[in-house]
């Protein structure tokens, strides 16, 4: 059964309750006027009969003034030892309940109403008593049942006409309100079958179904950047390894040649082949941390910011000694992943080492959750600022440095998975300044 048709089957089963309780309420109110106005006939006949002349009883009958009202009124007295009296031409007499003679044992003028049934039908009777004798006065109930049966009918047909329509607007209902969760449900089809991720739903409402439709939107262009990232990550992986690569192929292939070489040559060569497999190692390296940057589960924690990175800047001086760090770290706290974060700011310090001469000076700095790095060196030419974060991107100028174009891509991926940024600009008096900018506060502070 369908989500749609169960949604339909509620909607009839819960108007088909308040139908049915509705008709009932109906019923019971009808039943209750109707059995009411005869209570008040019976109440102002016995009122009628006891204000005028006292009734008298002649000849095995009750005379009372007026006589009686017709086939469909019965009035009768009843003694204490239970003797009826009806009223002359009367077709039956009404039965006597123990009740009855109970109440007419008691002091005082008891009243009360009861129903029974005689071969006329079924009645509806009010006893007054009082010590020694009882009038009743009974009414027939046939025209109130017809006129409730009539109803029951009515109410019936209502009851089975709403369960039908209500079925129809549920279906209809249903099928409107579920609408657009039928397009998410094809569009989810269709992006399984053909894999295209740039297919999107139209919105059409700002409710839950709208909200759900715009999330599905959301992920649906998450994950198309996501491939997208993904290929493109392949596609310049495969070209940056393909020089490597072939050059290293070759050089084994030289190598491997029963041809004599000069010492001096094949000195040359194995450098060249123990140098590459350096840089493809490097590379694959960073690829790898790329991958596992985009992927890490770690959960964040409050990390001090100034600490991380002068553990940093002791690896750097250990791994970089012919260049001088000097540091002003002021006390800082963010949130974030400590391991990630350390190797933003380990490339940082590496990329501005490398642009830095021998004996050069790096300066950097910790202050509000701000990382700055900043070199002495050649700089970076205003064509190329824009960028320098971009994966395997190399300037000109750094083409013959060592490197793969991924430590600074991996920092900007790592200050934007925190919410953060990273910039790099020129620095007065030469060289570059890089802000690694994260949500952070000074100790102590609120």
């Amino acid at each position: 059964m369908s989500f749609r048709t169960r949604l339909a089957l509620v909607a009839a089963v819960a108007v088909a309750l308040a139908v049915v309780i509705a008709s009932v309420v109906v019923f019971v109110v009808v039943r209750n006027e109707l059995r009411g106005q005869v209570d008040a006939t019976l109440r102002a006949r016995a009122t009628q009969i006891l204000s005028g002349p006292t009734p008298r009883i002649e000849d095995g009958y009750l005379e009372i003034p007026g006589g009686p009202l017709g086939s469909a009124t019965f009035e009768q007295a009843v003694t204490a030892s239970g003797q009826v009296f009806p009223t002359r031409g009367e077709h039956g007499s009404l039965p006597v309940t123990k009740e009855t003679i109970d109440s007419i044992h008691q002091s005082g003028v008891h009243e009360h109403f009861s129903d029974a049934h005689i071969n006329a039908g079924d009645i509806r009777v009010l006893t007054i008593s009082q010590p020694g004798l009882a009038l009743q006065v009974g009414r027939n109930l046939a025209e109130v049942n017809h006129t409730l049966h009539r109803v029951t009918t009515y109410l019936l047909l209502i009851a089975l006409g709403g369960i039908l329509v209500a079925a129809a607007l549920g279906l209809a209902v249903a099928r409107a309100a579920l609408a657009p969760v039928r397009r998410l449900t094809e569009t989810a089809e269709n992006v399984t079958e053909t894999g295209d991720l740039s297919q999107r739903i139209e919105i059409s409402s700002h409710d839950e179904l709208g909200r759900l439709a715009t999330s599905f939107n959301t992920m649906l262009a998450a994950l198309e950047e996501s491939s997208r990232a993904q290929r493109q990550l392949v596609a310049d992986a495969s070209h940056e390894l393909r020089t490597p690569l072939t050059s290293l192929r070759t050089n084994i292939e030289v190598l491997a040649t029963e041809r004599a070489l000069q010492p001096g040559d094949r000195e040359k060569l194995l450098g060249d082949v123990v140098e590459q497999l350096g840089e493809m190692t490097a590379l694959i390296a960073e690829l790898i941390e790329l991958a596992r940057a985009e992927q890490h589960h770690e959960e964040p924690e409050d990390v001090r910011l100034d600490l991380l990175t002068e553990s940093a800047v002791e690896r750097a001086r250990r791994n970089r000694p012919n260049v001088k760090f000097t540091t002003e770290l002021g006390e800082s706290l963010v949130h974030g992943v400590p391991s990630t974060l350390e190797r933003a700011v380990a490339n940082l310090l590496d990329n501005a080492a490398k642009w830095s001469p021998p004996g050069g000076e790096v300066e950097v700095g910790v202050h509000d959750g701000e990382v700055t790095v900043r070199d002495h060196g050649a700089g970076i030419a205003d064509e190329d600022l824009p960028y320098v974060f971009d994966r395997f991107y190399r300037a000109s100028s750094a083409r013959g440095l060592p490197g793969s174009g991924l430590g600074l891509a991996i920092v900007k991926q790592v200050a934007e998975a925190h919410g953060g940024t990273v910039t790099a600009e020129p620095a007065e008096g030469g060289g570059t300044l890089m802000r690694l900018r994260l949500n952070g506060r000074v100790l102590g502070s609120s």
